[in-house]
């Protein structure tokens, strides 16, 4: 007899039910989310009810084979997952502590975790401060035992980074804790996972192609995060950069398994930072609500992982990611400004460390693009420049500065791709868009960010001023191309690498001034 075939009971439609709960707040009302050219700025992310919709109606109606006999493949079962779309996004964060004061509970937290010899990681500058005073004091107070590397770099490379891993492995630490900025808190991350992976090769989980792209396959030690600056959002994330100096290159390694176990973000920790910094952390955290917004809906990402441990962690814009990324871009334009301006607001100097970690759950499960694919040339091929308010040696181009200085350029590019979605950007910052056409959106938002950036103050006018010419664009997009991980997110670049390239070089082109 052959096996007995039976309907798919109905536990799809009662996983409909379940996942609708997460549109309480999101009208499912958009009838094109699957159309990354139509999502209307009235909704704060695309709608995934056409997705849970065929979900079920595909499982319901669809015969499953009990038997030994062959059977129709599940839904979630691709035949050729290169040709397939996405049809599931998920959501990674940190466990995320908020408050003036709470880096006084840290050495609690460590003793919690049972943690017996912990790793904490500064740099020099950040060393000398409040913060790490603070830490000193709660670890001491709980007896944890502790010991400090000071050696992280500005914007770190991977001879720095290198460093770092092998002055952590022969203590061999139970727990990991990064009181500093994104740079410190990223380079934590990595001495975190080559000390728990010691035979691996340095290239093994740098992203693909610059690296190998290995999954981390297993759970890495706790690691705490301590922010002192409001910018990368690194607490929440998956995610550490650095500069690759062989290739004159930004790339790092991306996974969920990278996150820290919990981000402890203080206020006051960001009092200290100069105003340049403050600006360039924050032109980060609008950078990050804006790429993120607009990136391409999760389920026009291919290819389909053939395992969830493969799913990126830029995943493309979803619904729980949509409201993480706009309530961040919103704040960043209306605190940014005054925390750069006054440095005893303390409104604003919350509000935007706030927003950082936000615009970090956002962008650590869409992902960013355009901006942040083309700002690690921008930084790893530095002419000499040497931003202002930046206490180094050495010429740097900080990461806020190298990814905010394309974004007129590159919302230009990606405006025709959803216009409802660049005019909800553009209102964010304080524009009236009830009169403008959808095919002037993206130089609508341009517009708006060139005012936002002049108006800041002391950041570059275009690529023209932190030394690029027309003679160096060739470099520039050759640097930007093996940045897949973002690229690939990014609305309106073409899949064909010699019509990308055109693209590219006339995004440089646009951004040499504004």
């Amino acid at each position: 007899m052959g096996a007995a075939i039976r309907i798919v009971p109905n536990r799809a439609a009662r996983a409909v039910n379940l996942l609708r709960t997460i549109q309480f707040s999101h009208p499912p009302s958009c009838p094109c989310h699957s159309n990354p050219n139509h999502h209307h700025h009235n909704h704060a992310s695309p709608s995934v009810s056409s997705t849970i919709t065929r979900f079920a109606d595909r499982t319901n109606s669809r015969l499953v084979n009990t038997g030994t006999g062959t059977g129709a493949r599940g839904y979630a079962t691709p035949r050729d997952a290169s040709l397939q779309k996405e049809y599931a996004f998920e959501m990674a964060a940190s466990s995320i502590r908020f408050g003036p004061g709470v880096t006084r509970e840290v050495g609690m937290d460590l003793k919690n975790m049972g943690a017996k010899r912990v790793c904490v990681v500064t740099d020099a500058t950040v060393d000398k401060l409040e913060a790490m005073r603070q830490v000193r004091e709660a670890l001491d107070g709980e007896g944890v035992e502790y010991r400090v590397y000071t050696g992280v770099k500005v914007e770190p490379k991977d001879y720095s980074v290198k460093e770092a891993i092998e002055w952590v492995k022969p203590y061999a630490p139970d727990a990991f804790l990064a009181v500093g900025g994104g740079s410190v808190i990223d380079t934590a991350k990595l001495m975190n996972l080559y000390s728990c992976y010691p035979d691996a090769d340095f290239l093994d989980f740098v992203n693909a192609p610059l690296g190998k792209g290995r999954p981390i396959d297993r759970k890495l030690r706790p690691l705490i995060a301590v922010p002192t600056t409001a910018g990368t959002g690194s607490e929440t994330t998956g995610t550490a950069i650095f500069d690759l100096a062989s290739r004159r290159a930004k790339t790092g390694v991306a996974h969920r398994n990278l996150k820290p176990t919990l981000g402890i973000c203080d206020p006051l920790n960001t009092r200290t930072m100069p105003a340049a910094v403050k600006a360039s952390s924050g032109l980060d955290v609008l950078c990050h609500s804006l790429e993120s917004w607009t990136a391409i809906p999760f389920n026009e990402r291919t290819p389909r992982p053939t395992n969830p441990i493969l799913r990126p962690a830029y995943q493309g814009a979803n619904p729980i990611s949509d409201i993480f990324s706009l309530n961040a871009l919103r704040s960043t334009v209306k605190y940014l400004p005054r925390s750069v301006r006054d440095p005893e607001d303390m409104e604003a100097q919350s509000e935007m460390l706030l927003a950082s970690t936000l615009a970090g759950v956002g962008f650590g499960n869409a992902g960013v693009h355009l901006c942040h694919g083309m700002s690690y040339p921008i930084s790893g091929q530095n002419p000499g420049y040497k931003h202002a308010g930046y206490e180094v040696d050495a010429p740097i181009i900080p990461h806020g500065v190298s990814v905010a200085v394309s974004a007129p350029a590159v919302f230009r590019f990606t405006g025709p791709s959803n216009p409802e979605r660049h005019l909800a950007a553009a209102e964010a910052f304080g524009v009236d868009v009830s009169n403008v056409k959808r095919e002037s959106a993206g130089e609508v938002l341009a517009e708006a960010l060139t005012k936002f950036l002049a108006d800041l103050g002391d950041q570059p006018k275009g690529l023209r001023e932190l030394g690029f010419g027309r003679e160096h664009i060739e470099e520039l997009v050759e640097g930007t191309i093996p940045q897949a991980r973002v690229l690939v997110l990014a609305p309106g670049l073409a899949k064909e690498l010699e019509q990308e390239r055109d693209q590219l070089r006339r995004l440089f082109e646009d951004a040499l001034e504004h």
